[in-house]
């Protein structure tokens, strides 16, 4: 399994996402460039300028017709894909740390941090009213009083918004009215990603606890637990087999008081049903901050604390692969 490396980042990478077909990655680091690559062979398709902080987050609609972007440069930025061209820019009063599309493309929801003052909202701008983008008026905004939004998803039909915090807890937002309907806390410390299934009925949670957890995404009930003994940045489900693949290490502040060989900078795949892990990679000099499936199940990407995107293909023992429990 011989990965295509990513080199597109001078700071280490926050996020990567594929669009629904996968033929595209977006790739965005602590770095003001947001990337858009290839899948199939690493080439890059171009980038995203605008920005003049790090990039928190990144997201493609349905369609891949437009890309959104969340930025430490306190703005929320919606750019056509094809083109490159910003098509809106929302300003914010804190950095934007988690952003995404509906199922439809039409809603956009960000969170942005708090600090300097600022509380933690969750805003909500519907792109087909141009008023709202022009006035920088969300339709809805809900603050968050206790602990900060760490990542956000949409919930299953955009009729929610699925929200881990700094503190563990995972609240069920309504899009429609603002108010929490779920409320559950399984882990112990910051919820670092939150990914959905393929189909959007479950959804797995990576978090500073050392653990990844998987839940329902309609009830939020607690399904099953991977542990690890670091913390983990982020975990993805695999679309077509019951695979979870995790992605951590230590924290970032402590690597370089390490040897490489020693820093468990693997990606670890665990079976979903029997919570066992079965495989490791090797690859990143650092830890990993974001991993995802590709949607054919047929290869999968990491990105690391290193500035690098691998992009790994799986071997035909992988899809012959029995567990054995």
């Amino acid at each position: 399994m011989k990965p295509i490396l990513l080199q597109g980042h001078e700071r280490s990478i926050t996020q990567i996402k594929y669009n629904r077909e996968g033929d595209l990655l977006f790739t965005v680091a602590k770095d003001p460039i947001v990337n858009v690559w290839y899948s199939v062979n690493g080439e890059r398709l171009g980038t995203y300028m605008g920005h003049t902080g790090a990039v928190w987050c990144v997201d493609a609609d349905w369609d891949t017709k437009h890309v959104l972007t969340g930025s430490a440069d306190n703005s929320c930025r919606l750019w056509d894909c094809e083109t490159g061209k910003q098509l809106a820019l929302l300003k914010t009063n804190s950095a934007v740390r988690t952003c995404g599309f509906d199922f439809g493309g039409n809603i956009i929801m960000f969170s942005t941090d708090k600090q300097m003052g600022y509380q933690c909202f969750v805003s909500f701008f519907d792109l087909r009213d141009p008023s709202q983008i022009d006035s920088n008026e969300p339709y809805m905004r809900i603050p968050c009083n206790d602990s900060k939004i760490t990542s956000a998803v949409w919930g299953p039909l955009g009729e929610c918004i699925i929200a881990g915090h700094e503190g563990g807890e995972l609240n069920q937002y309504s899009a429609k009215s603002g108010e929490v309907l779920v409320n559950v806390k399984e882990h112990s410390r910051q919820i670092n990603d939150i990914q959905l299934s393929r189909d959007m009925t479950m959804f797995v949670t990576a978090s500073k606890d050392n653990t990844a957890k998987l839940f329902d995404s309609t009830t939020l009930e607690h399904q099953k637990t991977f542990r690890t003994e670091r913390p983990v940045n982020s975990a993805a489900l695999s679309p077509n087999y019951d695979h979870v693949v995790l992605g951590g290490g230590q924290e970032a502040m402590d690597v370089t008081t390490t040897s490489t060989r020693i820093g468990k900078f693997e990606a670890r795949f665990f079976h979903l049903a029997f919570e066992e892990e079965f495989g490791r990679v090797k690859g990143h000099f650092g830890p990993i901050n974001s991993v995802a499936f590709h949607p054919d199940g047929k290869s999968y990407s990491s990105g690391g604390e290193d500035g690098y995107v691998r992009i790994h293909y799986f071997d035909p023992q992988y899809f012959e692969f029995e567990f054995e429990a």
